[in-house]
């Protein structure tokens, strides 16, 4: 019962009474079905027509009510109750032509009618046979009802609904009348939307956005559709614990299974709408055309561009040119000046040569001249001794230095650096063993000479260099790339190379040896692949003077010590 609160102040109701003597004020409480609608539509803020509108709802569903018109199933006395569930549910309550649309006022009002025609007991009374216990076909009503009436099994049954066409269209199907195959398809396959709103598959006409926004949709589709009601086993039957989980899992399996190609069928539905949708087609080819059109002014953008940029290009070469023609003008403008000005300095000159020709005598002159002469003579000669007297001093036999001795000499302190053991005791006796002219050097002479080496001037270490590399020539008959070779860093003396090894090459040298040893099959050719710019020959003949290199230095060390061992 709905109790109507108390009118608030100042929304009492006056009468006034029409009396024969005179008119008096009463204060009325609102009440009635008017002021009940007020209230409601002051509770929920809503407006007059809105409740308005509520009520004719109200009062259509109870005229559907009135005027639902039940199917009579002609199969329903022949069902059998133990096979309930392959029954229409719907089709025994003879709501067959409405399905799933069917409100649950409906579907009790269905049943109650269902109720009062098919009882048993009506039917005893009327005399027809009654099977005993639930054999009798009542019990299908009483099940489909309960189905039914029961949202999660309706949604159970709902989903495998015998009627419902689950066949997907062909891309064949639809090749000429897209819209006419595809529209109901998908209107009945809406039903299974968990959304509410589902886009319409639309025509020719649609807009790109509602296209996209359709196919987006349906490829993200949420559906509520699910097989629990197909389920072979029912846990309640399960004997134990065990059996029911066991039951429960391959429910859970079975389910999974069907939802699965129940997705895949409406993928494949909303592919083949995709592939044969003219409008995707269209947007296809405006796509394309859009894009050809870019790609078009994007090359012309860029061709303007590289025009502007080849005159810019253009118009900055003219003004060097411009520039560089009227440099050059200055400077042979400069040049005109500078000669004019030395022509009159030459002038000049020979002016004042004159005066001094004139002035001077010839006699005085020449006579000057020659002594000059003279004392620069004396001075070269004072020089050259001085030179012999330091180039001499060095012990018995240092003045005996032939030019092979000094090649000699140059050589074995080029091949015995700085840091060898008792280096010019090695020097002294490796000059002993190879020496032709058979004198006998000490380290101090080889020191000694060494020294004055170093000290001589630039062009005569140039005449020794020189020497040595004509003998080189006439014993090798090598005929020489350059004639400026550089001297060695360590100490002047002819190369033996045309192209001195780096230290660099050196290094990548002696590890390629490293890594191809003696047994590497075409291992120079490796060798060389791993020193740049050095080829095979180069690499052999390198090895071949570190290997001699080596020998010697052994050898010279060990005639030392055997040496220092008998002074012993």
């Amino acid at each position: 019962m709905l109790l109507l609160p108390s009118a608030a102040d100042g929304q009492g109701t006056a009468i006034t009474h029409a009396l024969t003597s005179a008119s008096t004020l009463c204060r009325v409480e609102p009440v009635g079905r008017w002021f009940e609608a007020f209230v409601k539509r002051r509770n929920r803020n809503a407006s007059a027509s809105f409740q308005e509108l509520e009520d004719k709802k109200e009062l259509s569903e109870e005229s559907e009510d009135e005027e639902l018109q039940l199917e009579e199933f002609p199969m329903l006395k022949t069902l059998d109750p133990k096979d309930w569930k392959n029954q229409d549910h719907y089709a025994v309550l003879g709501l067959g032509h409405v399905r799933y649309k069917a409100t649950q006022r409906q579907i009790k009002a269905a049943h109650k009618a269902m109720v009062l025609k098919h009882h048993p007991d009506k039917r005893k009374a009327a005399g027809e046979p009654i099977k005993e216990g639930d054999n009798d076909y009542f019990t299908c009503i009483t099940k489909a009802y309960e189905m039914l009436s029961d949202p999660v099994k309706r949604r159970a049954f709902n989903s495998v609904d015998p009627t419902f066409d689950n066949s997907v269209p062909s891309k064949s199907e639809a090749k000429d009348n897209f819209f006419e195959v595809f529209s109901p398809v998908f209107e009945r396959n809406s039903r299974w939307s968990n959304k509410k709103n589902v886009p319409k598959l639309g025509d020719m006409n649609s807009s790109f956005e509602d296209v996209d926004a359709f196919y987006s949709f349906w490829y993200n589709f949420d559906s509520w559709r699910e097989f629990s009601y197909l389920d072979e086993e029912e846990k309640e039957k399960a004997e134990c614990r065990d059996e029911r989980r066991w039951i429960e899992k391959q429910n859970r399996a079975t389910r999974a299974q069907r939802k699965k190609e129940e997705m895949n069928r409406i993928r494949t539905l909303v592919d083949n709408a995709y592939s044969c949708d003219p409008r995707i087609k269209k947007f296809k080819e405006e796509e394309k055309a859009k894009k050809e059109a870019e790609k078009k002014a994007k090359a012309e953008a860029k061709r303007k561009e590289q025009e502007a940029k080849e005159k810019q290009r253009q118009a900055e070469l003219e003004a060097a040119r411009l520039a560089k023609e009227k440099e050059d003008e200055e400077v042979r403008q400069q040049a005109l000046l500078a000669k004019k000005e030395k022509d009159i300095q030459k002038k000049a000159i020979k002016k004042e040569r004159q005066k001094l020709r004139n002035s001077c005598k010839i006699e005085e002159i020449n006579e000057q001249i020659r002594k000059e002469k003279e004392e620069a003579e004396a001075r070269m000669r004072q020089a050259s001794k001085n030179t012999e007297k330091s180039t001499g001093g060095g012990g018995n036999g240092s003045k005996n230095w032939s030019e092979d001795d000094l090649q000699l000499l140059i050589k074995a302190v080029n091949l015995f650096p700085a840091g060898t053991n008792s280096r010019w005791e090695v020097i002294a006796n490796y000059m002993n063993i190879h020496s032709s002219s058979g004198v006998k050097r000490t380290a101090k002479d080889v020191i000694c000479k060494a020294k004055s080496l170093q000290k001589l001037d630039p062009h005569q270490k140039d005449d020794i260099n020189k020497k040595a590399f004509d003998k080189f020539k006439k014993e090798h008959g090598v005929v020489p790339q350059a004639d400026n070779a550089m001297p060695s860093e360590r100490f002047e003396g002819p190369y033996t190379d045309f192209i001195p090894w780096t230290t660099e090459e050196q290094k990548l040298l002696e590890q390629a040896l490293k890594t191809y040893p003696v047994n590497t099959p075409e291992r120079w050719e490796k060798i060389a692949e791993a020193v740049p710019g050095r080829t095979k020959k180069d690499c052999m003949k390198r090895y071949k003077e570190l290997v001699e290199m080596v020998k010697a230095k052994k050898a010279a060390q060990e005639q030392v010590l055997n040496a220092s061992r008998a002074k012993k």
